[in-house]
C-alpha cells in the first residue's frame, strides 16, 4: 500500500507521519527537533514512521512557519586548501547538532564573487553568516551590517567595536617562525608566498618586522607569485630563490604546500635541509611531519576555530550577548629537523 501524499505536492506531510505515529504533528515536530521533553517511546514511532513513508522535512515550510531559517551560509576562499576542510567539518559537526544546515560557497579570494555570493545567499534570508577575514568591498561590509542577520569572521580577529571574530594573528604567528629563523644563526631569510591573500600578507608583515628589527630586512628576499599554492610552485620557487639568491640560508615558505614542494626540489638538486638552507612552512597540513627532514612550521587551530566561532554564531543567533566579541585562539610553532 502506498504512503499518503499531500493532495497539494505529492508529498508526504509532517501531519501523515503524525498520524502513522498515532501522535500529534506538534510531538512529531518537536521529535525530529530532538527535543528531550517528548518521551523516548514517541521519539520511537515517530522515527518508525518517518522511515516507513519516507518523510524528508520541508526546511522552506519549517523556516515559514517559525519565522526562522534552518540554515547558515559560510563563504571560505577554497575547498582545496585543507585548512578550510578542517574548519568547514568543525563548522557542520556543531551546526547539525543543533538543528541547522550549512551551505557553502567558495569565494576564490574574489571581493566581487564574495559579493554575489552573499546576495545570493540573503535571497533565503540565513539564520547566520560565517565569512573569511575582513578585506571585502565596503558593498559587501554593508550588505551583511544592514542584513541584520547574525554574522561570524574567522581566522583574523578584529577590535573593532560590533564584529564578531574568531582567529589568531597572522602577523604575530609569522614573526614567531621568522624569531625562530634568527636564533638559529640564519641572516639571509627569503619570504616566499603565493596566492598573495589578506593573511598571507600579514605574515609577510610579521616577517619584515622581525629583520627590521635585527637589522636584516631586504626587500629584494620578497618572492611573491599570485598563482595559487601547490607543490609544484613551491618547488619551482625554491629553485628559483636557490639560482637567483644564492646567499639565501633560509625560506619562510607562506603555507605548506609551497614548503613541501622546496623539499622536494631540494632533494632533487641534492641540497642539503637544514645544513645548507632551512626551510619552513605554515599551518602543518597533512604530511609535514613526515617529509625528509620533517618540516618545521606554524600549527593553526582550523577545527578549534571552527567550533568556537559556530558556538558564537549559535548564541547570537539566540539572541544571546557574547563577550569577548573577538576570540584570538593563538598558534603554535612546531620546530622539526628543516630548520
Amino acid at each position: 500500500m502506498n504512503p499518503p501524499r499531500s493532495r497539494a505536492t505529492g508529498r508526504v506531510t509532517l501531519a501523515d507521519v503524525a498520524q502513522a505515529a498515532g501522535v500529534s504533528p506538534i510531538t512529531v515536530s518537536r521529535a525530529l527537533r530532538g527535543e528531550r521533553a517528548v518521551a523516548p517511546d514517541l521519539v520511537a514511532r515517530v522515527q518508525a514512521a518517518v522511515q516507513k513513508l519516507g518523510y524528508v522535512p520541508d526546511p522552506a515550510a519549517r523556516a515559514l512557519a517559525s519565522r526562522h531559517s534552518t540554515h547558515v551560509a559560510v563563504l571560505i576562499p577554497l575547498l582545496t586548501n585543507a585548512l578550510f576542510v578542517d574548519l568547514l567539518e568543525a563548522v557542520q559537526l556543531h551546526l547539525r547538532r543543533a538543528g541547522y544546515q550549512m551551505l557553502i560557497g567558495i569565494t576564490h579570494y574574489d571581493p566581487a564573487e564574495e559579493e554575489q555570493l552573499l546576495r545570493e545567499q540573503l535571497v533565503h534570508r540565513p539564520a547566520g553568516l560565517i565569512v573569511t577575514g575582513f578585506d571585502r568591498h565596503e558593498r559587501t561590509r554593508a550588505l551583511i551590517e544592514q542584513s541584520g542577520v547574525p554574522c561570524v569572521h574567522v581566522m583574523e580577529t578584529s577590535d573593532v567595536p560590533g564584529q564578531y571574530s574568531v582567529g589568531l594573528s597572522q602577523a604575530e604567528a609569522g614573526a614567531a617562525l621568522t624569531r625562530h629563523l634568527l636564533e638559529r644563526g640564519r641572516q639571509r631569510i627569503a619570504f616566499a608566498a603565493a596566492q598573495l591573500d589578506p593573511r598571507v600578507m600579514q605574515r609577510l608583515e610579521g616577517w619584515r618586522r622581525e629583520l627590521q628589527a635585527a637589522g636584516l630586512y631586504d626587500a629584494r628576499l620578497e618572492w611573491l607569485n599570485p598563482e595559487p599554492s601547490s607543490l609544484a610552485l613551491g618547488s619551482r620557487m625554491f629553485e628559483q630563490i636557490i639560482a637567483h639568491k644564492p646567499g639565501v640560508d633560509a625560506i619562510f615558505f607562506c603555507n605548506d604546500d609551497l614548503a613541501q614542494g622546496a623539499l622536494l626540489a631540494a632533494a632533487r638538486h641534492r641540497v642539503a635541509v637544514p645544513r645548507r638552507v632551512a626551510i619552513a612552512g605554515f599551518n602543518d597540513l597533512t604530511g609535514s611531519d613526515l617529509t625528509n627532514p620533517p618540516l618545521t612550521t606554524v600549527r593553526t587551530p582550523r577545527a578549534q576555530i571552527g567550533t568556537v566561532a559556530t558556538q558564537m554564531l549559535l548564541r547570537l543567533m539566540r539572541g544571546e550577548a557574547v563577550t569577548p566579541t573577538s576570540v584570538d585562539l593563538g598558534f603554535e610553532l612546531v620546530v622539526r629537523g628543516s630548520t
